[in-house]
């Protein structure tokens, strides 16, 4: 993820912390700073940093979870509003995903009871509720800080812990696609209102409610293309109508073609309708001004581009654009040839048709959601 630093890797997992949680570090020590000298300022940072290792382990509940389910993290980000584990994907059965959901704030649970069992019967429980107090002891701000995650991440907004567990329960009945929708439209209502108590209360809040908001459509849209993939083929997706450069053509050819045509990938073919790369618009410009226009586009194409069977399932694909991040990928008939392209722009359009004449509202709160 960009701006962010990679600190370590666990168990196959990189721990990455965004830049903006270390600025949010020094506007803490300000603040305590402001509040009790420099002790103070320091004893808030290590507090906060405290609090995001609950924060990570959380996010290595829903990991190890997951990982039960033959699903894997390649990351986990620490964000100032909390962290994001970036799973390869969730799990669909409801018993699955319920079980994953739970796992992060039941980590919680476990460090706020270990570290109450510390604290015994001399914690005043007031006290567990005044974590931003600079006189508080520092272990019963730790333990009301982990009380305050889990009752905050099982609000059930979704794509919040809390809204997850709603889904999972949902899709008990009503399946994986419509649960997702009204969980998603929960979630979106729920971010309103967070929103706006946040305007009154607390800036925080308004930025978790920005990120909840979009993030619910955002994964509402993933699940309905996917919910379309499973049922259409690569074919019925892919751009048959394109212009195509031999490995002979020079920049200058395709800059000809790209000034002719509305294409922004250009496939480079052999004699034998073959694909060799892809020679996209921001290469054949950087070669342009690089290189020249009588550069060989051989030279200067993406000859690393994936292919698919156009028979393939449409899911097929979808993974292949996940897992290459690749913006295009060669389509292929039975012998091989180059049958066409397919592009997420196009995939995209071919979800918003299919809905549309499905009659459907299309995402939450009847949107069309983006791709």
């Amino acid at each position: 993820m960009p701006w962010s630093l990679t600190v370590g890797k666990i168990a196959g997992t990189a721990v990455r912390v965004h830049v903006t949680f270390l600025l949010f570090l020094i506007w803490i020590w300000a603040a305590y700073y402001q509040q009790g000298g420099a002790s103070a300022a320091w004893e808030g940072v290590v507090f906060v940093v405290l609090l995001f290792l609950c924060v990570l382990l959380h996010e290595f509940g829903h990991v190890f979870a997951a990982k039960r389910y033959g699903v894997n993290t390649p990351d986990i980000t620490l964000w100032p509003f909390g962290g994001i584990a970036n799973l390869e994907r969730i799990p669909e059965k409801p018993s699955e995903e319920l079980v994953v959901a739970i796992a992060g704030p039941l980590v919680n649970v476990a460090i706020a009871a270990l570290l109450l069992l510390f604290l015994g019967t001399t914690i005043d429980p007031a006290a567990l509720m005044k974590i931003e107090d600079p006189k508080i002891d520092l272990v019963a701000k730790l333990a009301g800080a982990n009380i305050f995650l889990v009752l905050f991440n099982m609000i059930p907004a979704f794509p919040m812990d809390g809204g997850r567990v709603l889904r999972a329960l949902l899709a008990i009945k009503l399946g994986f696609a419509r649960a997702t929708e009204l969980a998603a439209s929960v979630g979106q209502a729920l971010a309103i209102v967070l929103g706006l108590i946040g305007i009154f209360s607390n800036p925080m809040l308004v930025i978790i409610a920005i990120f909840v908001f979009l993030a619910a459509a955002g994964e509402a849209g993933h699940v309905q293309l996917r919910q379309v993939a499973r049922s259409a083929l690569v074919a019925d997706a892919m751009i048959t109508k394109f212009e195509s450069l031999g490995p002979q053509s020079r920049v200058q050819d395709a800059v000809e073609e790209l000034i002719r045509t509305t294409q922004k990938e250009f496939p480079v073919v052999d004699g034998g309708g073959r694909l060799r790369g892809v020679l996209t618009r921001d290469a054949m410009i950087r070669a342009l001004k690089e290189r020249g226009p009588d550069t060989p586009v051989i030279e200067v194409m993406d000859s690393e581009v994936p292919t698919i069977p156009a028979r393939s399932n449409l899911e097929a694909a979808l993974k292949c654009f996940a897992e290459q991040d690749r913006s295009v990928i060669g389509v292929t008939d039975a012998s091989g040839r180059l049958a066409g392209l397919l592009t997420t722009e196009n995939l995209g359009e071919m979800m918003m048709v299919r809905s549309a004449r499905a009659g459907s509202g299309f995402g939450p709160w009847g949107r069309a959601a983006r791709t």
